[in-house]
């Protein structure tokens, strides 16, 4: 998962594994939509190891009835946060059922409505025990079933196998099963309409691929390389895929951009592209990073915050190892060497080492990733796959921590192990000059690293190389870097690289050149229009407006040629279209209304967050006090998309300070819902 989760459990449930193993679940639940709670019958089978007085279920807000053990009622405890159950249990084999009811605030989420309905949840750093009565401690690992009733017009997706289906009247129940333990987090349940295409790897494991049925034509583009990740993993990591099958699930509104629950990654909509959006924003690294977790989290899961690590560090590595499969040599030296940079830049203030549950994110994947890598380089690739596929095998199923693995190592390399994990993961900073010598090696880096010394050095002096570089098969961020540099070099001096590059037809040179033309050049305008013909959804946003601005007696041709584009998910060309047309003052001028009406309408919350927030920008751009806007300003506050409320809220603050929006949101919180109420409330009272 790409954002930062730490495994942190209590001491009573650290010590209650001991004595207590729960063995598996079968939970068959219903989920009512209007009242956005799940409920159900709920069985364990547990084994009591040693005497111990009391037993603990983390169970978030619940309602519970009819509790047995071993079909013999008991008494039980519900803290609110916990059910603790205190008699009925015996040594040995015991089965414990109950009805519960919950209405979940964080983890199982309900976004749309109707037909558009989608229910997802998201266990990693909200707690499953929010919607399913479960353990918050990843040291517990159980094997979990679900029976799902649910409206038969949709698809429904957990964990495991599909056993079988039931079909009802007007319900389907769905019968899922595991057969392997896995950690609470890791359970997942998605509901929605979806299309799927079936494939299988090439040692047989079933591979289904989902999509929103108006996203069909993008299933190829989406979901390119996938087949040949799995197959590089199951023979570079040198340990079976340790599931029944692999499911892939794209949904509205996800809260990361993806989740790698046992068996079934859901992952953002935000990915779903089709072939023009492939080369600015695709789904292969997210892809390659939550299925590696299939291995590195899910079959080994970390024992505590400490090392989390072993799970991020260890699928951004291998999401790397992937990418350099698909894409090439170069392309994995040039993703390490800009993480090297990230992590240099803030080495001084990023002081925590990688062993720490209180690591940044940062540390513990892109630390960790090349923590690996310069302990793959050291002891050597086939020494390194050894070791993974010993660790991997040793603790199946089982949780772990560093020394776990690095004791791998030790078995097969006399390489200093010691030194390794002091430098790498106990101390704070980042070894750039360990990161220099081993990227310099690679022929590709070294270029860039001579290119970039000519930084300061005068235009006049550096041309020839630069003409000889733009002309070569330099790989592209060496080209990248000389347009960069000639940023501030007159547009005479500089025209003929220019159009050189240009002719490179590579997406992201010519991006470059689109990004460092703030002014165009009369002369140089025809060949700027080019890129709006580029394979970018970037390259042409960039491109049309600033050919619509600084050049308004072709505002209408530019916007005719542009008028059907849409761009990605959030609708970034479409958006900027309409708002261009509404600025373009003899546009269409009997349209103007229906552009307006449209934009407005991608503010509302039938939309998603990525669309309705670039909405919302464009128009508080134009009018800020527009009141026609400013409630679904208001509306974001509610979201449980964090980045889109923290949007919502940061606006919001600078709308106060113009005294007419702050008493116009006053006067607007008569007519709003309890919840938006109460968030615009907390705002109103900030000083």
């Amino acid at each position: 998962m790409k954002y930062l989760f730490l495994l942190l459990s209590s001491f009573s449930f650290a010590q209650q594994t001991k004595f207590v193993d729960f063995k598996s679940v079968l939970g068959k639940i219903e989920i009512n939509t209007i009242e956005k709670s799940v409920s159900g019958e709920v069985t364990y089978d547990f084994e009591v190891r040693s005497a111990i007085d009391t037993i603990k279920i983390d169970a978030q807000n619940m309602t519970f009835t009819n509790f047995k053990i071993n079909n013999v009622a008991v008494n039980y405890k519900n803290s609110g946060k916990k059910i603790a159950l205190f008699e009925g249990y015996k040594m040995g084999k015991n089965t414990l059922t109950f009805n519960y009811l919950a209405k979940p605030k964080q983890t199982m989420y309900f976004v749309g409505v109707d037909e558009n309905l989608q229910i997802w949840t998201q266990g990693q750093g909200k707690y499953t025990s929010n919607w399913f009565p479960s353990f918050d401690d990843a040291n517990e690992k159980v094997i979990f079933n679900l029976d799902v009733n649910f409206d038969k017009n949709f698809q429904v997706i957990s964990n495991g196998v599909l056993d079988n289906k039931t079909v009802n009247p007007t319900t389907i129940d769905w019968h899922y099963r595991m057969e392997k333990p896995m950690s609470s987090y890791l359970l997942m349940l998605t509901i929605g309409k979806f299309e799927v295409q079936n494939e299988k790897s090439k040692s047989g494991i079933p591979l289904r691929f989902y999509i929103e049925n108006e996203d069909v034509s993008k299933f190829e583009p989406t979901y390119r390389y996938s087949k040949t990740i799995f197959n590089f993993f199951e023979k570079e990591i040198g340990v079976k895929y340790p599931w029944e099958v692999y499911k892939q699930i794209p949904v509205r509104d996800f809260l990361y951009a993806g989740m790698e629950n046992t068996s079934a990654t859901v992952f953002s909509r935000d990915f779903v592209v089709d072939e023009i959006g492939f080369e600015d924003k695709n789904y292969v690294n997210v892809n390659a990073h939550e299925l590696a977790h299939q291995w590195f989290g899910d079959l080994v899961t970390a024992e505590s915050g400490k090392h989390h690590w072993l799970q991020e560090g260890f699928a951004t590595y291998y999401a790397l190892l992937a990418e350099k499969e698909v894409f090439g040599t170069d392309y994995f030296y040039y993703k390490l060497y800009s993480i090297s940079q990230q992590l240099k830049s803030v080495s001084k203030t990023d002081t925590i080492p990688i062993l720490n549950e209180k690591a940044s994110s940062l540390s513990f994947y892109q630390k960790g990733a090349w923590a690996l890598h310069v302990l793959r380089e050291g002891v050597g690739a086939d020494v390194f796959r050894k070791a993974v596929r010993n660790y991997l095998k040793k603790y199946s199923f089982k949780n772990v921590n560093t020394d776990d693995f690095l004791d791998e190592i030790r078995k097969v390399s006399k390489y200093h192990v010691d030194t390794f994990k002091l430098k790498w993961l106990e101390s704070p900073g980042f070894d750039n000059q360990k990161a220099t010598e081993l990227l310099s090696k690679k022929e590709s880096i070294k270029a860039l690293l001579e290119i970039q010394k000519l930084r300061n050095k005068p235009f006049v002096e550096k041309q020839d190389v630069f003409v000889k570089t733009m002309q070569s098969d330099a790989y592209f961020p060496i080209k990248e870097e000389i347009i960069y540099q000639i940023e501030n070099v007159t547009f005479a001096d500089k025209a003929a690289l220019l159009r050189l590059a240009m002719a490179t037809n590579e997406v992201n040179v010519r991006q470059a050149i689109a990004n460092t033309t703030p002014k165009i050049p009369l002369e140089f305008k025809v060949e700027f229009e080019t890129l709006l013909d580029d394979k970018s959804y970037i390259t042409r946003e960039v491109a049309l407006n600033s050919l619509w601005s600084q050049f308004p007696e072709d505002q209408i041709k530019y916007l005719e040629k542009s008028k059907e584009w849409v761009g990605f998910n959030d609708k970034n060309l479409r958006i900027l279209w309409l708002i261009l047309a509404l600025g373009t003052k003899e546009y269409e001028l009997d349209n103007k209304a229906k552009f307006y009406d449209e934009l407005l309408s991608y503010c509302s919350p039938k939309f998603e967050s990525s669309i309705r927030q670039n909405a919302l920008e464009n128009l508080l751009f134009i009018n800020e006090k527009d009141k026609n806007v400013l409630p679904f300003l208001v509306n974001s506050l509610t979201s449980h998309k964090w980045q889109f409320s923290k949007f919502g809220r940061e606006k919001i603050r600078l709308l106060l300070k113009n005294q007419n929006v702050r008493s116009y949101f006053e006067s607007l919180l008569l007519e709003l819902p309890d919840n938006e109420k109460t968030q615009l409330q907390r705002l109103l009272a900030e000083k």
